[in-house]
C-alpha cells in the first residue's frame, strides 16, 4: 500500500510539472494587434496573431513583412517564431517585452496591445417602399406602352393613380405586402390588374386586362 502510494504521487507529481512546462498555443491569450518599436531604431513594428490557422498572424518590421508559423505561451513567457526568427519576451500587463531575433541580429522590442476598435452596428437599410411616382412600360403584345404611375402606401394598402396616352386611371385594391405589390387600375376603359415584385430596385411584374390582353410589365422609380 505503501508503495501504491509513493508510486502515484511520483506519477502524479510529474504529470503536474509536465502540464506547467509545456508550452500552451497562444490561441486567445496574444491574440489580436501589437504596436510597438525596436531599441534604436524608428521603424515601426506591427504585430497581427490570430488564434489559428496558417500563417499564424503577420509581423511587419519598417518594410519588411515576415509570416508567423507559431505563437505559444508558457506561464508569462511568449515566443512568436517565424521562418527568419522569432521573438522571446514577458507579457507585461498589455505589453510584450523582449528580444527580436532576425538571423543572428537581436534587438530589444516592447510591443504594445493595440485596443480593439468596437464593431460600428450596421445602420438597417430603409426599408423599401413603393411609394412615390414611377415611370412604367408594358408589353402589349410586343409592342412598348408608356404610362406613368404613382403610388402611396400607408402600411399594406396603397393607393394612387396612372396616366398614359389612354387617359387617366385610378389605383384600387392595392396591397403592399412581404415585398409584392398588387393593384387594379381603373379607368375609362376597363380594369387592369397588376401585380409586381422588387428587382433591383425596380417593380416587375405581371398584367391582365379582363382577360384579353396579359403581358408583363417594369418600373422605374422617377428621379
Amino acid at each position: 500500500m505503501k508503495y501504491t502510494i509513493l508510486f502515484l504521487t511520483l506519477v502524479l507529481g510529474a504529470s503536474m510539472a509536465f502540464a506547467q512546462t509545456t508550452p500552451a498555443p497562444a490561441g486567445n491569450k496574444l491574440s489580436g494587434a501589437y504596436e510597438g518599436t525596436l531599441a534604436g531604431q524608428t521603424d515601426k513594428v506591427e504585430l497581427q496573431l490570430k488564434s489559428e490557422g496558417q500563417p499564424l498572424g503577420q509581423l511587419q518590421v519598417g518594410q519588411k513583412t515576415y509570416d508567423v508559423t507559431e505563437a505559444t505561451v508558457t506561464g508569462g513567457t511568449v515566443s512568436v517564431v517565424f521562418k527568419e526568427g522569432k521573438i522571446t519576451g514577458k507579457i507585461d500587463g498589455d505589453k510584450i517585452v523582449g528580444d527580436l531575433w532576425v538571423g543572428a541580429d537581436k534587438k530589444a522590442i516592447e510591443l504594445r496591445r493595440v485596443p480593439a476598435t468596437p464593431a460600428t452596428p450596421a445602420t438597417p437599410e430603409s426599408k423599401f417602399t413603393p411609394n412615390g411616382e414611377w415611370d412604367a412600360v408594358a408589353d402589349a403584345n410586343g409592342q412598348p406602352f408608356p404610362f406613368a404611375l404613382t403610388l402611396k402606401v400607408e402600411g399594406e394598402k396603397v393607393t394612387g393613380s396612372s396616366s398614359s396616352q389612354l387617359g387617366e386611371s385610378t389605383v384600387k385594391d392595392g396591397v403592399w405586402k412581404d415585398g409584392h405589390l398588387s393593384f387594379v387600375l381603373e379607368g375609362q376603359n376597363g380594369a387592369i390588374s397588376m401585380s409586381a415584385t422588387v428587382v433591383d430596385g425596380k417593380l416587375s411584374g405581371e398584367f391582365d386586362y379582363s382577360g384579353q390582353l396579359s403581358g408583363k410589365w417594369v418600373a422605374v422609380r422617377k428621379q
